[in-house]
C-alpha cells in the first residue's frame, strides 16, 4: 500500500515551500487510495513547540489536508538508539570529536588544494586512550555514518537517474555530541519502520538522500521512491528563502486567501499543466502526476492567489459564505441580493463590509462641474421607490430621453454619482439595496 508522510519541523509556521511538500505527499497517496502520515520530526527539544505542533494542524487542516495518523519522533529516541547500536556492531558507527573550528579549516586547506571539502575519516585512526583522553576534555563526540565509498545511484521522481560519488559526501553526522538525534537517522528508521513507499521533499535534501540510502540498506530497510521537486523563487528568480517567514500559511488565511486558490496553484506550480483553479479536493487528486513536474526553479508570486481567490469567491453560493456576509453586517433578509451583487466585484471576503458600507451609507458623489446640471435633471426623474432590478433600466431611459444623452456619457455619470466609483456592480442590482437600506434607515 502507498504511505507517505510530511514531516514538518515544530520549529515556526508552515510556509508556502512546506506547503509544496505536504500536497504532494498527501496526493500521491490520496490518489492510490493509501496512507498520509502527519510526522512531528521533534527530536530538538530546544527549538521545537508544542504552540507550532498545533499550528501545524490548524493549517492543514484548513487546507482539508486531512492525515490518516500522527506520528512523533520525541516518542521513538529508544527506537533511533536501537538503530545506532546496530551501525556501531556492524563497524558503520564511529565518534569524532574535531570543534566546528577544526573542521573549518580542514574544510579551507581542502579547497585550496583542489580537493572536495570533505571529512578526512580521522577520528578513525584515533586509539581508545586518544579517545578517552578528547572525551575527557571536550565532552562527548558526535558520532558519523560511515560511508563506503561507491556510487550511490537511485531513480527519482522528477529529476530522473541520479548518481552521486559517495566519496564526496562527508561522513553524516546522525547524533550531536549533546545526544540529540539527528534528522539523517531518525528519518530512516521512521520512514523504514512505518512502511513509507513515497517520498517527496525539496532538491536541496538530495544529498540527504543518497546517504540515507546506505543507511537504509545497512539497517536492512527498503528504499522508497523518491522524488525531489524544485525550490521556490521570488517573481523575479530572486531566492525566495529570506522571505519565507513572510509567506507563512496563516499569513495569507489573514490576508483573505482561500484554500483552493492556494491549493490549485501550489498543485501546479512547477510542472507542465496550466494552473487552473479547482473546485474541490478530489479534482486535484484526479490531475495529480508527479512526473509532470520539472526540476528548474519555481517562480512564485504571491499576487497570483488573489485572482484564483476572487474566482473561486465568485463560484460560491450563499450558503458557502453565509458567516462573511454576516459578519460585514449585512441582515440575513438582504444577504441573497446582496451577495449576488457583491460577487462579482471582490478579490476576498473582506472586501464585503465595502460594499455594505456604500449600500448602508452611501458614497460621496463624484460628479464633474459639466456633469452637475445633468445629475440634478436625472435625479429629479428617479422613480419613486421601492426599487427593484428593473428600475436602473426604466429610470436611464427616461434620463436618455429627457437629456439625450446616451452610452457611457449616460451610464457613467450616473455611476460616479452614486456610487462615488467608477466601477462595479451591474447597477441594476446595486440600486435596489441602496434604496431598500435608505428605506430602512
Amino acid at each position: 500500500m502507498t504511505t507517505t508522510r510530511f514531516a514538518p519541523s515544530p520549529t515556526g509556521y508552515i510556509h508556502v515551500g512546506n506547503l509544496r511538500t505536504a500536497l504532494m505527499n498527501y496526493l500521491i497517496a490520496r490518489k492510490a487510495g493509501g496512507t498520509f502520515i502527519l510526522r512531528i520530526d521533534d527530536t530538538d527539544p530546544e527549538r521545537s513547540k508544542e504552540e507550532y505542533v498545533d499550528a501545524i494542524k490548524q493549517d492543514l487542516e484548513w487546507l482539508g489536508l486531512h492525515w490518516d495518523r500522527v506520528e512523533r519522533q520525541s516518542e521513538r529516541l529508544d527506537r533511533y538508539a536501537e538503530a545506532a547500536d546496530k551501525l556501531r556492531e556492524m563497524g558503520r558507527f564511529y565518534e569524532a570529536f574535531e570543534t566546528p573550528t577544526e573542521l573549518d579549516l580542514k574544510r579551507k586547506k581542502q579547497l585550496n588544494m583542489g580537493k572536495p571539502p570533505v571529512y578526512d575519516r580521522a577520528a578513525l585512526k584515533l586509539s581508545d586512550a586518544e579517545k578517552d583522553a578528547l572525551r575527557a576534555e571536550r565532552g562527548n563526540g558526535v558520532w558519523r555514518f560511515k560511508l563506503d565509498h561507491e556510487r550511490i545511484e537511485w531513480n527519482d521522481g522528477i529529476l530522473g537517474d541520479i548518481s552521486i560519488d559517495a566519496a564526496s559526501v562527508s561522513d553524516p553526522v546522525l547524533i550531536r555530541g549533546d545526544g540529540q538525534v539527528l534528522y539523517t537517522i531518525a528519518s530512516v528508521v521512521d520512514d523504514t519502520e512505518m512502511g513509507v513507499t513515497d517520498v517527496v521533499r525539496g532538491s536541496d535534501h538530495v544529498t540527504n538522500t543518497a546517504t540515507q540510502i546506505q543507511i537504509i540498506e545497512a539497517l536492512g530497510g527498503t528504499c522508497p521512491r523518491f522524488a525531489h521537486h524544485s525550490l521556490l523563487t521570488g517573481p523575479q528568480g530572486e531566492a525566495l528563502s529570506k522571505r519565507l517567514g513572510t509567506l507563512a500559511l496563516r499569513d495569507l488565511r489573514e490576508q483573505g486567501v482561500q484554500p483552493m486558490a492556494l491549493l490549485s496553484l501550489m498543485a501546479r506550480l512547477g510542472s507542465s499543466d496550466p494552473v487552473e483553479l479547482r473546485s474541490d479536493m478530489s479534482e486535484l487528486i484526479d490531475g495529480f502526476d508527479i512526473n509532470r513536474f520539472g526540476a528548474a526553479p519555481t517562480k512564485f508570486d504571491v499576487q497570483d492567489l488573489f485572482p484564483l481567490t476572487a474566482k473561486h469567491l465568485q463560484s460560491l453560493p450563499l450558503a458557502d459564505v453565509t458567516d462573511a456576509v454576516a459578519d460585514a453586517g449585512v441582515p440575513a433578509e438582504l444577504a441573497e441580493p446582496f451577495w449576488a451583487m457583491a460577487r462579482e466585484n471582490i478579490t476576498t471576503l473582506s472586501d464585503l463590509k465595502g460594499w455594505w458600507d456604500l449600500c448602508r451609507e452611501g458614497a460621496e458623489p463624484l460628479i464633474a462641474d459639466e456633469d452637475r446640471e445633468f445629475i440634478a435633471e436625472a435625479v429629479a426623474l428617479l422613480p419613486e421607490g421601492p426599487f427593484d432590478a428593473e428600475t436602473w433600466g426604466t429610470w436611464t431611459k427616461a434620463v436618455k430621453e429627457a437629456t439625450g444623452r446616451k452610452g457611457k456619457g449616460l451610464f457613467m455619470p450616473l455611476r460616479k454619482a452614486l456610487t462615488g466609483m467608477e466601477r462595479g456592480p451591474e447597477m441594476a442590482t446595486l440600486l435596489p439595496l441602496l434604496q431598500v437600506i435608505r428605506a430602512r434607515g
